[in-house]
């Protein structure tokens, strides 16, 4: 049934990239389930109490899909990692315009007592994650990618070694090592 279900989300990827714009309306329906699971995970991750919901947040993602012009995909997993890095991508741009508008939002500015101010920006998780994947983008670019496709895109060990086309002990190596420098970053910070 599954590996039905991945052949025609395939199909029809390979039928939107050619051209055929119906293919997109025919494929949401298949992949929307996998896509809402990662994104009520990575909503559940985002402790600043976001207002995103995982529906709105799989049809911006889907409306930001659309504006792809002849993406040329490769399956399934690979299908999913983009929709992953766009919802981070989403979430990283509302956390940004929450932090703006908290700082005012280019409005006329007036002190106010630091003290009575929280002790963190309440959007700092998300964004400095983010400044700390281009860290980590910059010393190796495949555990970042491990990264995103684990965390973001929520693929298993399995599939995030289909995609980058390595074993799944090196993904395993990756992630853990990336998780213990992303935790240091971040614990830096």
């Amino acid at each position: 049934m599954e590996r039905a279900r991945s052949s025609n989300v395939t199909d029809l990827l390979l039928a939107w990239s050619a051209g055929d714009e119906s293919a997109l309306e025919r494929l949401f329906p298949l992949v929307y389930p996998e896509l809402r699971r990662a994104a009520r995970n990575q909503l559940r991750r985002d402790r600043a109490g976001a207002t995103l919901q995982p529906t709105a947040l799989v049809h911006e993602a889907y409306v930001r899909l659309v504006r792809i012009n002849r993406m040329q995909w490769q399956g399934r997993v690979h299908f999913l990692a983009m929709c992953g890095r766009i919802m981070r991508q989403i979430l990283i741009d509302a956390a940004r315009a929450r932090r703006f508008a908290k700082r005012g939002g280019g409005a006329l500015r007036v002190a106010i007592d630091e003290a009575l101010l929280p002790s963190a920006p309440p959007d700092a998780d998300i964004i400095e994650l983010d400044e700390a994947l281009q860290r980590l983008e910059q010393v190796d670019a495949r555990k970042c990618r491990v990264v995103e496709l684990r965390f973001f895109a929520g693929l298993s060990v399995d599939e995030t070694a289909a995609v980058l086309g390595v074993s799944s002990d090196t993904v395993n190596r990756d992630w853990k090592f990336a998780k213990t420098w992303l935790y240091r970053q971040l614990r830096h910070d």
